[in-house]
Formats: C-alpha cells, sequence, structure tokens
C-alpha cells in the first residue's frame, strides 16, 4: 500500500510541478494592444519624426498603457497608417507622456 501511495505523491508532485512551472507562462501571454491616434491632431496631441523614408519614426504623445511590441494607429490626410511600438519611454512629469520609437508595419486587408 505505501507503494501505491509513494507513487501518487510522485505522479501528484510531477503534475503541480508541471502547473506549477507553465501556468505563468500562459498567463503572461497577452494580445498586442492597438492604439488609435488617428483623431488626434499631429503638433497639437502628439508629435511624429519620420525616419527611413517614413517606414519608421519616433513619436511623442500622451496616453497610458502603452507597451513594446504594441500597435498605434496615426493618419495624414485621409490615409491611416499602423506602427508597432519598438521602444517606448515614459516621462517622469506628466506620467502619461512618453517617446516611442515606431516601426511602419503593413495593415491587413
Amino acid at each position: 500500500m505505501s507503494f501505491i501511495r509513494t507513487g501518487m505523491n510522485v505522479g501528484f508532485n510531477f503534475i503541480n510541478k508541471l502547473v506549477l512551472t507553465t501556468s505563468p507562462v500562459i498567463e503572461l501571454k497577452q494580445k498586442n494592444r492597438v492604439h488609435d491616434y488617428s483623431q488626434f491632431v499631429w503638433g497639437s496631441d502628439y508629435v511624429f519624426e519620420a525616419i527611413n523614408g517614413e517606414l519608421g519614426g519616433y513619436m511623442t504623445g500622451q496616453g497610458k498603457g502603452i507597451k513594446p511590441n504594441d500597435y498605434i494607429i496615426l493618419q495624414r490626410g485621409s490615409k491611416s497608417y499602423k506602427y508597432q511600438v519598438e521602444e517606448i519611454d515614459y516621462y517622469c512629469d506628466p506620467p502619461d507622456m512618453w517617446m516611442a520609437l515606431l516601426k511602419q508595419v503593413l495593415v491587413e486587408l
């Protein structure tokens, strides 16, 4: 009887370790968010400085919760452009102001 209990304990311990080591990884996976700045005014609400022939650029703006790999939608004229946040640094004051390095991505139709 003790052999069966030991075997079961080993089995439960293995399952507990498996759950404990894989669960946090699953919880950390989040979808990249899209932040729509298309209704904001360039020069007033944000500043975008193009680099690499407008395939990327530096943007300074305000907003909370923007993280690397998130997306930002900007509008120039009648066209919308989608950029992915490569890097972002928040200012100390005001704390929701940031500067980010953006890379243009193709919009899937």
